[in-house]
């Protein structure tokens, strides 16, 4: 009888550990779930704003590769989306990485139209100065708004700098470090993508994703 008694109170015991962790194995599937989801939309909202409204019809967050392009993108393996409107391209997105940030580096998501232009810049993360650096985000200032619409011909390649370089771009009132490095990395984008042509636009199978070289 206690032996009996015994083994019950094991397999109730053992029943509960059971129930306990599928219990949490299924939370945790759910919220990873629910965090890639919001991930996801939150990403998709991102490249609505710096992207022509109405003009593609593909997902192109499915819709990627890899690039291998440090020299230019500042990150040893860089995201490429691209956007196409049925067979025809419209733009490809980059996530070039700013390395030299006053504070550290700043992770940049920048829009190329297929004719060269810029459909806009913006800053995914940084660290710079609250009050200063930090103008860089669209909530604290128009700055990073005025990429739009730009290209390697407008201004031209020797104006991509900011203005106490001589270049065409405003700087920050006690903050010019971090402007002057998002300037040179949108330049080094749009020189990559130049570089690169209809290399970065043309479809491939998403089911494996594909790596394009940089040249230096």
């Amino acid at each position: 009888m206690k032996t009996r008694s015994i083994l019950l109170a094991g397999f109730v015991l053992g029943a509960f550990a059971i129930t306990g962790v599928t219990l949490v194995a299924v939370t945790h599937l759910t919220v990873d779930e629910r965090i890639v989801d919001n991930q996801h939309q939150a990403m998709q909202r991102k490249l609505a704003t710096i992207l022509p409204a109405g003009q593609s019809d593909n997902d192109p967050l499915a819709d990627r590769i890899q690039v291998h392009a440090p020299d230019f993108l500042g990150i040893d393996t860089s995201q490429v989306y691209r956007v196409r409107k049925g067979d025809e391209p419209v733009a490809v997105v980059l996530e070039p990485v700013v390395p030299d940030g006053y504070a550290g580096p700043i992770k940049l998501l920048v829009s190329v139209l297929h004719d060269g232009t810029l459909g806009g810049v913006r800053v995914l993360s940084h660290h710079e100065t609250p009050g200063l650096g930090d103008k860089i985000e669209e909530s604290k200032s128009d700055w990073v708004l005025h990429f739009q619409g730009k290209s390697l011909t407008d201004p031209p390649l020797e104006k991509w700098s900011v203005k106490r370089d001589g270049g065409e771009f405003d700087q920050f009132t006690g903050a010019t470090i971090t402007p002057r490095s998002i300037v040179n990395a949108v330049k080094n984008t749009l020189i990559y993508v130049r570089q690169q042509g209809d290399r970065l636009f043309v479809p491939v199978d998403t089911s494996t994703p594909a790596t394009v070289q940089g040249k230096s």
